[in-house]
């Protein structure tokens, strides 16, 4: 339980989905990243770092440019996963409301 707790805390920034998110088109440098995120450098490092150790990312280096991919993209199903949770939650929610604003009209009319 540990593992999978641990696993899901690095998923739960958004920063890291961020950098997931534009890694998904395939791989790319630090300075590519840099360019499509609101951080700096330093901040963008320790956030691979982090993704890295979680084995969620892979890296190889190219002379003094750093590339980082994807190491299983099953991490997007996990993602996807919480997304389809959430939009049932909303819809849920919107169906409700919907209920609501009709029973207070009706009682409008009574």
């Amino acid at each position: 339980m540990e593992g999978i707790a641990s696993f899901l805390k690095v998923l739960a920034d958004p920063t890291r989905l961020r950098i997931l998110h534009a890694l998904q088109g395939g791989e790319r440098c630090v300075s590519d990243l840099l360019a499509e995120l609101p951080c700096t450098q330093a901040n963008v490092s320790k956030h691979l770092a982090l993704l890295r150790t979680a084995g969620i990312v892979e890296f190889r280096r190219q002379g003094t440019q750093v590339y980082y991919r994807i190491a299983d993209p099953a991490v997007f199903a996990i993602c996807g996963v919480v997304c389809g949770a959430m939009q049932r939650s909303l819809d849920e929610k919107r169906v409700e409301l919907k209920a609501g604003k009709a029973a207070l009209a009706a009682g409008a009319r009574a």
